[in-house]
């Protein structure tokens, strides 16, 4: 069955940016908390961030001030206020409140996708980030419940993984994803691989999509640290 997007009323919203419609939807329709980040300013050259630093890291996707988690809110008119007022703000969704997040290479996710959606598995959103400056390929953002940061190392042993051998990170408390559809580093916009919508709105426990993530991140690490992983369970 195809997602149906939860989106915001079209009529309601003509003309209105669509970061700021976004947003609002984020906080209105999956009561994401929700706070606005920088931006990329355009001009001669590359892309730059509106935080001014000429060596940022992070251009476009990372937050405003130090105090971004506390001011972070889930309230429509906080986010509607936000946007109207930086009509051009990057939407960072934080981590370790309504969800996690299950970070890994594009090629390795979606062979994992594509595995999980054979087995029938229960899938949250995922979103697809581009490429960080001096990072090669974009990145797949799986949406899991909340508690799993502080697990993955374990969990990932238990399947024959050492610490820090996958390109597999968990994003939970203090850290944040940048939602859809959001522009970063100059070389593209956030998007969904799977959209938030009322299919996917309970999200899935990571502990059912753990094995089949390190498996597909275990064909693409480098032979030298490649251990034998546990195969996922077979597709029935």
């Amino acid at each position: 069955m195809e997602d149906i997007p939860d989106s915001p009323d079209q009529g309601k919203n003509a003309g209105l940016p669509p970061l700021l419609i976004e947003a609002v939807g984020y906080a209105e329709n999956r009561h994401w908390e929700v706070a606005p980040g920088a931006w990329l300013i355009d001009g001669d050259g590359p892309a730059r961030c509106s935080c001014g630093d000429p060596r940022c890291l992070l251009p476009g996707a990372h937050p405003l001030d130090a105090d971004w988690a506390r001011k972070a809110s889930a309230g429509p008119g906080a986010v509607r206020r936000w946007w109207t007022e930086r009509p051009q703000a990057s939407i960072l969704l934080p981590t370790g409140r309504s969800f996690d997040v299950l970070d890994v290479p594009e090629t390795a996710g979606c062979l994992a996708l594509a595995r999980m959606e054979r087995m029938d598995l229960q899938l949250g959103p995922v979103a697809v980030l581009p490429a960080s400056p001096g990072r090669v390929g974009r990145r797949l953002h799986f949406l899991v419940l909340p508690g799993v940061a502080a697990k993955l190392p374990e969990m990932l042993r238990k399947l024959g993984w050492p610490p820090g051998r996958l390109d597999l990170v968990a994003r939970g408390e203090g850290d944040w994803t940048v939602a859809p559809p959001s522009r970063i580093g100059g070389t593209g916009y956030a998007q969904w691989a799977r959209s938030p919508s009322a299919l996917n709105r309970w999200l899935p426990d990571a502990a059912e999509l753990i094995s089949p993530l390190a498996y597909a991140c275990g064909r693409e690490a480098p032979a030298a640290v490649r251990p034998e992983p546990a195969q996922p369970a077979a597709v029935r």
